[in-house]
């Protein structure tokens, strides 16, 4: 964050009576201090679209913004990042919601901002979406983005450069970051970035005299000369120093260096509280965001909100974070002061603190906040429980990336530690496409007994096992068979897992030619989800039942039950996920038979882009999509793309086999196809040729994607060179544009 050269800031929104949340607003200084209007304007005037505010902390990022966002009458996108965000898929959804509160009643951003943000639909569907819909805001606007350091992984720069890369001519981003933000540093070349780094952030003696009189301080010209020279014009060191003055100190006493700061801030600002204060302060410094409830809860006081508020009156670096002053944070310097001081006094004791930091935040509905105490406790079982506990619902929720990032800060060892949520590992990767990952978990849980007691939202363990079994379909159809009849007697009617099992149950009977056994299952299937809100399996039942509708003639019926399906994925947030490709194939074949291309067309894109997801750890599932794409492809007269798909379907089947009456299908299209050989055209790209496509859009080197993709260079080449062969292309620019016609982006 910015430096303390005004210390009070207040996160509320600017004007208006609503309260804003503090992610979207500017923060509130107490005014006057040291004015960055200069820079501002030389920024401003650039007519730059990017502007790179780049120095460590305490060189008053976030003041220069807000003071930008007070002055420019341009509409403010305010965002301020902090390490959740540290995902693409929490960062482009963020970006989505800010554009969609500041410019209200723009469909094209109210529509990105409730994409879901999963996978590979991030960076090859959410985020060149995005920027499609910024390029056409009407309203001039300048985007600020706070603490972009705080989403450094290679995945979120990536889709930031998608995302903004087409910012309209008289509007700008202005991004702050304690390090210039990677995609940045491969524009500079180009002249499309204005760079503020530390060198123009410094104070010099005029403006370290206007930091002091704001904070009523005393200092003569020769000694504020002297600070500025002994802290080479870094804005917080002036400001504390400014705060040893006020408090009768010299305004000389203060280094540049972190041991010195840390030194000072005890002398001048903690060694003078009693010692309710400085306990107070050390511990609460465990927690990010300080409310009062929480602070009570962990110390196990009832006067938190009290002591906030006086702390705060005597300038300690608290910054609140909403209107009321309710909760707040610290600044990020002191706050390691404090963690350094609590590890230096109490050692040992924060491990319970942050027990009961979790045990508050469970209670209220903060999950996250309560499994990363429960780790930094290092409390693996309660952390494990309570991932198990949410993975369904997160999942459920369209938040497939957060359920991934639980179960790897878990680490494997602690997963494995606890042998449902082994199964519901096992059962993501699956889901998301990880087929190695998948089968590792599976050959882990075969080796696994456990007679633990089925806990709320989990399905009974050996129950959970068998449906993953058969959702493998490793053994062919008499093992699935009889794993999803475990699987549906162990699940009562009332269990979040009984749909799931349903759903088994209809897989195994179609495949077996039990037609009418299979309608009953997937009509039951689909009531439960609804009923639970389990959209990935009402999703799932709807495109089979579509599917026999259709290859019996009754387009009607196909048309509502594949209407279902894509209501439920679209008010759930599950685009993207391998669960929604089935009724997004079928409901192609449906829009074909009703004429209507234009949704064929949209409908295929999303499914083929999507397909990869589904690998052979989930075969069935695998074969039917490719099969339903093929069987459209086949309508539109594309036997060129049908083909490939076959060739797909037999890798599938050479790795597993035993589908039943789907080799029949299989067999019954690939006879159809090669009676109409002249059908065929063009080849689609591949699911490998896919996954490289949206990295088309960066300017990464071929180098870099590989590195990205974790393939060799030349890989990348070759998969390059067939792109543009299948695309009919000669530049990356073009490949992006040709995929944006056919759907393949965006």
């Amino acid at each position: 964050m910015g430096g303390l050269t005004t210390v009070h800031e207040d996160a509320s929104s600017r004007a208006g009576d609503e309260p804003a949340s503090s992610k979207f607003a500017p923060p509130r200084g107490r005014g006057g201090g040291v004015s960055r209007r200069r820079l501002i304007d030389r920024a401003r005037a650039s007519r730059a679209s990017l502007v790179s505010l780049a120095a460590p902390a305490g060189y008053g990022k976030s003041t220069l913004l807000r003071e930008w966002a007070e002055l420019d009458d341009r509409v403010i996108v305010w965002v301020s990042l902090d390490r959740f965000d540290n995902d693409p898929s929490a960062l482009i959804n963020l970006l989505a919601r800010a554009f969609d509160r500041a410019v209200p009643g723009d469909e094209r951003l109210a529509a990105v901002a409730a994409l879901p943000m999963t996978g590979p639909a991030v960076l090859g569907r959410a985020a060149p979406m995005l920027a499609a819909a910024i390029e056409l805001v009407d309203s001039p606007f300048v985007l600020v983005l706070d603490d972009v350091h705080e989403a450094a992984t290679p995945a979120c720069q990536d889709a930031l450069e998608v995302a903004l890369a087409r910012i309209p001519t008289g509007s700008q981003v202005v991004m702050a970051s304690r390090r210039v933000p990677e995609f940045l540093s491969r524009l500079r070349l180009g002249g499309e970035v204005v760079e503020i780094g530390a060198d123009q952030l410094r104070l010099d003696a005029g403006d370290a005299r206007r930091v002091f009189d704001t904070l009523e301080a005393a200092a003569d010209d020769e000694d504020l000369a002297r600070l500025v020279a002994h802290t080479e014009g870094w804005p917080t060191g002036i400001a504390l120093a400014a705060l040893a003055a006020r408090d009768g100190g010299h305004p000389v006493d203060i280094d540049g260096d972190d041991r010195f700061v840390a030194d000072y801030l005890y002398r001048a600002c903690f060694r003078a509280l009693d010692a309710d204060d400085q306990s107070f302060l050390r511990r609460t410094a465990l927690l990010e965001h300080l409310s009062a409830g929480c602070c009570d809860a962990v110390l196990a006081r009832d006067d938190s909100r009290a002591r906030l508020s006086e702390l705060e009156h005597r300038g300690l670096f608290l910054v609140p974070i909403d209107r009321r002053r309710g909760d707040y944070r610290y600044h990020q310097l002191f706050r390691e002061f404090l963690l350094a001081e609590f590890d230096r006094v109490e050692p040992g004791e924060g491990p319970e603190l942050h027990r009961r930091a979790a045990a508050w935040c469970e209670q209220h509905g903060e999950v996250a906040f309560a499994i990363e105490h429960l780790l930094a406790a290092g409390d693996r079982r309660r952390s494990v429980r309570l991932v198990a506990e949410r993975a369904l619902g997160a999942y459920q929720a369209g938040e497939l990336a957060a359920v991934a990032r639980w179960m790897h800060e878990l680490g494997q060892e602690a997963i494995a530690g606890y042998p449902p949520l082994v199964v519901l590992a096992g059962l993501r990767a699956i889901l998301d496409g990880h087929a190695a990952e998948a089968d590792g978990w599976a050959r882990l849980f075969d080796r696994i007994e456990y007679d633990g007691p089925a806990e709320f939202g989990l399905p009974n363990y050996d129950s959970a096992r068998a449906m993953v079994r058969a959702i493998m379909w490793r053994d062919g159809l008499a093992a699935a068979t009889a794993d999803a009849a475990f699987a549906l007697a162990s699940e009562s009617p009332s269990s979040l897992w009984y749909d799931q099992a349903l759903h088994l149950i209809g897989w195994t009977r179609l495949l077996a030619g039990e037609t009418e056994g299979a309608i009953e299952a997937f009509e039951r299937a689909s009531g439960q989800a609804e009923l639970f809100g389990n959209a990935d399996s009402l999703a799932l039942s709807e495109g089979e039942l579509a599917i026999i509708a259709l290859d019996r003639g009754d387009v009607a019926k196909a048309d509502r039950h594949v209407d279902r399906g894509l209501t439920a994925i679209a008010e759930h947030g599950m685009d993207g996920y391998a669960t929604t490709t089935l009724v997004l194939a079928v409901g192609a074949r449906v829009a074909i038979r009703r004429h209507d291309a234009a949704a064929a067309k949209r409908l295929l894109a999303r499914a083929m882009r999507d397909r990869g997801l589904c690998t052979h750890v989930i075969p069935v599932l695998a074969v039917k999509v490719r099969l339903e794409l093929a069987r459209a492809f086949v309508a539109l007269g594309d036997g060129s793309t049908a083909a490939h798909l076959l060739e797909e379907v037999d890798d599938l089947l050479r790795v597993r086999s035993g589908l039943g009456t789907l080799l029949d299908d299989v067999a019954e299209l690939r006879s159809s196809m090669e009676q109409s050989r002249d059908a065929l055209g063009a080849s689609p790209l591949t699911p490998a040729e896919l996954r490289l496509l949206p990295y088309l859009q960066t300017h990464l080197t071929i180098g870099e994607i590989g590195d990205r993709l974790f393939v060799s260079r030349n890989t990348v080449s070759s998969q390059l060179g067939s792109i543009y062969r299948k695309l009919r292309v000669t530049t990356r620019g073009a490949a992006v544009e040709r995929a944006q016609e056919l759907r393949l982006l965006g």
